[in-house]
């Protein structure tokens, strides 16, 4: 594994490589991020990792300053799966003039964590549309935990960089539940139980939900009794418009953003 900090050396290593899988992190590597390396090592010829704290899409200065950062641990597990290289670059080495304040990205980023965290998946598509014009990459993987962001992504890069294909990444999840997230560093055990046990809630209820026999109200009400601080939304909403579900036989998912202590969580089920 090549570890590189400037674009120009990557540039070098990529070589015009017309099968290369890219898959971005802001590092705290976990199994949900294993898991979309070893898809994209199985689908590509060679493999990009990049480690990158974006400041930008941090709405909060203290989120990212208590952002976890692992990095020899991220090394090791990196050198492990044996992808071909690993992009460390400095802010520097992608904003040499700033950021851009025209990002143009779809409604989608409006709703649910758009309305609660403003600029975030502009600063997102920014950082991302960087990325891709140094790399190239035939295909760059996200996760569907981050439904959201996907569907920002995929629409954002269909139009922008058409050559590039979003690939889709299953939620791996802990063996309670709990969706693995970076974020999941910063949890208590005992708030760790309290995420698996609202996930669990919402598995049990979403049938419920979708029948009217359960009011999402009711819901939020349980879930602060096990203990969520706060809830920016949940919602039930077709998971390809972002909408309410209107008719029998549309794909739907419950999505939720909360917080258990200061640490904020999303999750679609």
């Amino acid at each position: 594994m090549k570890i590189i900090y400037d674009k120009n050396r990557l540039v070098k290593f990529v070589n015009n490589e017309k099968n290369l899988g890219f898959v971005p992190t802001m590092g705290a590597i976990h199994l949900g991020h294993i898991s979309m390396i070893r898809k994209c090592i199985s689908q590509s010829n060679k493999t990009i990792v990049s480690i990158f704290v974006n400041k930008p899409q941090f709405n909060k200065k203290i989120d990212f300053q208590q952002y976890p950062r692992v990095l020899k641990k991220d090394i090791s597990i990196l050198k492990n799966l044996k992808i071909d290289c690993l992009y460390l670059p400095k802010k520097s080495q992608i904003y040499p003039n700033g950021v851009n304040k025209n990002i143009i990205i779809s409604s989608f980023g409006k709703k649910l964590c758009g309305k609660f965290r403003p600029g975030h998946f502009e600063a997102v598509a920014d950082v991302i549309d960087r990325f891709i014009k140094i790399i190239k990459p035939k295909k760059i993987y996200f996760g569907e935990k981050d439904m959201q962001q996907l569907k920002i992504m995929e629409h954002f890069i269909n139009k922008n960089h058409y050559k590039t294909k979003v690939v889709k990444c299953k939620t791996i999840r802990e063996k309670n539940g709990l969706a693995l997230s970076s974020r999941n560093f910063l949890l208590t055990t005992r708030e760790k139980k309290i995420g698996a046990k609202i996930y669990r809630l919402l598995l049990n209820k979403k049938k419920n939900l979708i029948k009217n026999k359960i009011s999402l109200r009711k819901i939020q009400q349980k879930i602060f009794k096990l203990g969520a601080k706060k809830i920016d939304y949940i919602k039930l909403l077709n998971i390809n418009k972002l909408i309410k579900p209107y008719k029998k036989g549309n794909k739907y998912k419950i999505f939720i953003s909360y917080y258990l202590g200061s640490v904020r969580l999303i999750d679609n089920i």
